[in-house]
């Protein structure tokens, strides 16, 4: 008996010095970085950033700059709308207790099939439409007339600049810009209700006149 309590208290001073030594052994690294897109290399701001070894993770700053304790060969992984995700591998080689990266992330286009939406319930309703649609109605005249460019520009010409006018242009081009981020932008070349208009102008003479 105690032999056995003999043993098992070798065993528990054996088992205590290993934990020891691996928490002493283990390497604590101060990783920090920042988040750039690849193609433009404009910063990322708020992109996630996760520690996928500890489950632990972070998120970016305004600038795309992040910072985290690690250890090396943790796999971090990154992620971003409308873009890829990403992983990196801390090097095991690292001697010192900072270490700095910037990683690029590569944009995510997505190619979207084609949807084209009628307002009519079948083909032929919408052949009866345009078989019966009449462009030379007086009201639909009058409206081209105040909607066309030249009334337009005469009318932008009175109005003085105003600083909500710019600050809501520059606001409507962004929101321009981010309604095909991620994807290709829309041509109008493949509309089919331009071209209906183009045909009838063109066939009735409309354009000849003008």
């Amino acid at each position: 008996m105690n032999n056995w309590l003999k043993y098992g208290l070798i065993g528990m001073v054996f088992a205590i010095s290993l934990n020891a030594n691996s928490q002493k052994e283990e390497k604590l690294v101060q990783l920090s970085g920042v988040v750039v897109s690849s193609d433009s290399l404009q910063e990322m701001p708020y992109a996630a950033v996760y520690n996928k070894t500890v489950h632990r993770g972070t998120i970016a700053d305004i600038y795309g700059f992040f910072s985290m304790v690690v250890q090396p060969g943790d796999t971090i992984m990154f992620r971003y709308y409308g873009h890829k995700p990403s992983s990196y591998i801390v090097p095991d080689t690292l001697s010192e207790s900072r270490y700095s990266i910037i990683h690029m992330m590569t944009v995510d286009t997505i190619q979207l099939s084609e949807v084209v939406i009628y307002p009519w319930p079948s083909k032929e309703a919408f052949a009866q439409a345009f078989v019966e649609m009449n462009p030379y109605e007086d009201a639909m005249l009058r409206a081209q007339k105040q909607l066309s460019g030249q009334s337009l520009a005469n009318i932008a010409s009175l109005v003085p600049n105003d600083a909500s006018l710019s600050f809501g242009n520059v606001t409507n081009q962004n929101n321009t810009r981010l309604y095909t981020m991620g994807q290709s932008p829309v041509n109008n070349l493949l509309n089919p209700f331009a071209w209906a208009t183009f045909l009838q102008k063109w066939r009735s003479g409309e354009l000849r006149r003008q």
